[in-house]
């Protein structure tokens, strides 16, 4: 029988294996469709089989990868249908996220202006550097997310912001949906201040259903 420190040390490898590899699906450096080899992943990552096929079963839970029967394992591809069931759980979820952040004592409004400082300067202030701003962007909601106090909803929600499918979208957002995203960080931030659950709620509802309207109209065009 496994000694509980030779299953911790697994866990603890299972769990190093799943965060770099879920880092090089969400960076795009593992792209949409690629193919998923354990030996390979293994080397890459320096550890052994039998981590990186825990974190594949993972990452197959969370959607991020798909296991195919006698092929292996590959990247999901995403499409903007399903985008729009993304958009339309956050729509939901975090609006509610929101609303109990509100209530509570936990958001951390020091960080919260950090980022749109840096979000400010990434996006209005020098050449813009459009994938750090969406890092900043991803960051700022994770940021409200955890003053909601839920870690279910956190986990449930940065499953969602991390697809990268949804961050290549982000790119192609227009400088004026851009500045329109800043203010709308900044009255949640006001409604949070505020304690306001109902404020602070209507505005993220806007704020997602407005960018997910965004990516409809890059796609179109």
């Amino acid at each position: 029988m496994p000694t509980k420190n030779a299953l911790q040390g697994t866990t603890g490898s299972s769990d190093h294996a799943y965060e770099l590899i879920r880092g090089l699906i969400i960076s795009g450096e593992l792209p949409e469709g690629s193919w998923l080899r354990e030996g390979e992943l293994a080397e890459r990552i320096g550890v052994s089989r039998t981590p990186v096929r825990e974190a594949l079963s993972r990452l197959s839970a969370g959607g991020l990868v798909l296991q195919r029967p006698n092929r292996g394992v590959q990247v999901k591809t995403w499409t903007l249908s399903d985008l729009e069931e993304i958009f339309s759980l956050r729509s939901v979820l975090e609006p509610w996220g929101c609303a109990l952040a509100a209530t509570k004592d936990l958001v951390d409004f020091a960080l919260l202006e950090e980022i749109m400082e840096d979000y400010q300067v990434e996006t209005f202030e020098t050449e813009p550097d459009v994938l750090r701003a969406v890092a900043l962007n991803e960051r700022f909601h994770r940021t409200v997310l955890e003053g909601a106090g839920n870690s279910r909803l956190l986990a449930t929600l940065d499953s969602l912001l991390s697809v990268p499918f949804v961050r290549s979208q982000y790119l192609n957002f227009t400088p004026e949906v851009q500045r329109s995203s800043h203010l709308d960080h900044v009255l949640l931030i006001e409604a949070l201040r505020a304690k306001d659950a109902e404020w602070a709620s209507s505005v993220m509802r806007a704020h997602v259903r407005a960018a997910w309207h965004s990516i409809q109209q890059a796609n179109a065009d």
